[in-house]
């Protein structure tokens, strides 16, 4: 069996779903993020506090879009109670070459569900959804090709302050990876972690984003567990209109012995097409030997 074929074939069905959803959305009863951003300002910030999964934030009272993509920096303001947010990457490929082992992987339509639950508080479901692996061993001349689901993580986004006002805003989000992945994609073990995100807004229409984060990882020969250490920085300016860029920097240390230091430096787009509506694409670019080489992507973010 072609595991391309099987590729394309898995993600036929959602790419035809999401281009429904982005046409009922692009409407013209719908507001620019400009206007919205003004709007912000100039009203009173309403009180939201009733509001739940099963009670929605009415439509005029909703927080601007801040989708956790498409930078590595987690965004610390949650989905508003009653509502859903989908984003996805069409396509997300990864080359890397080290040790004498090229790998290149693919993979397709990966997704973070998100619902509203409270005011401050959202719950999200992230899934690899297909991944299709190539490995050449340039010493032995083999080729080794994986492909199959990945894994299930689910996550808990708090917002402690800064969701509907001010110059910052800070977060809380644990979480916790399920095995689920198949074809050997996986080291078939719980993991875990917490995240700490914090944005602020800055003069000359520039918003900074920085997370740190303590991660609960198997070790690599399957015996115990290990600490590893994220933190990360992004900048994020607005370009023209509705477009806007964002430059980053990402830095994971593993508490296992012999592992190299992970470091990447970040560049991206994002287009507001509507106040629901982001579409975006990017590079991750590895600066440490133990980084993947490069690692592009594209992909969107709708809300409900």
């Amino acid at each position: 069996m072609n595991p391309l074929h099987d590729l394309f074939s898995a993600t036929r069905g959602k790419t035809i779903a999401v281009a429904a959803l982005v046409i009922a959305l692009i409407t013209p009863h719908g507001r620019t993020q400009d206007v919205f951003a003004q709007d912000a300002q100039d009203a009173p910030t309403p009180d939201k506090g009733r509001y739940t999964l099963f009670n929605p934030v009415p439509v005029r009272m909703m927080r601007e879009l801040s989708p956790d993509r498409p930078d590595k920096t987690e965004s610390p303001y949650t989905v508003d109670a009653g509502h859903f947010q989908l984003e996805m990457d069409f396509a997300n490929f990864t080359y890397d070459n080290s040790g004498g082992m090229v790998t290149q992987t693919w993979n397709m339509a990966p997704f973070n569900v998100k619902v509203g639950l409270l005011n401050n508080t959202d719950l999200q479901l992230v899934f690899d959804d297909y991944l299709f692996s190539q490995t050449k061993d340039n010493v032995t001349r083999t080729v080794t090709r994986k492909y199959g689901v990945g894994d299930l993580t689910l996550r808990l986004k708090l917002n402690l302050w800064g969701d509907d006002q001010g110059t910052t805003a800070l977060g809380i989000l644990p979480f916790v990876k399920m095995p689920t992945n198949t074809g050997g994609l996986g080291n078939n073990a719980v993991e875990g972690g917490t995240i700490v995100p914090l944005a602020v807004k800055l003069p000359a229409d520039v918003d900074m984003g920085c997370e740190t984060a303590v991660l609960v990882l198997r070790n690599e020969n399957g015996a115990g567990y290990h600490g590893d250490f994220v933190n990360s920085i992004t900048f994020d300016h607005r370009l023209f209109r509705a477009l806007s860029g964002y430059v980053e920097f990402f830095s994971d240390i593993s508490g296992q012995a012999h592992a190299g230091w992970i470091g990447t430096v970040d560049a991206g787009l994002e287009l507001a097409v509507a106040d629901n509506l982001q579409f975006d694409c990017g590079c991750n670019f590895g600066v440490t030997d133990a980084a993947d080489q490069y690692n592009p992507f594209a992909g969107v973010s709708i809300r409900f």
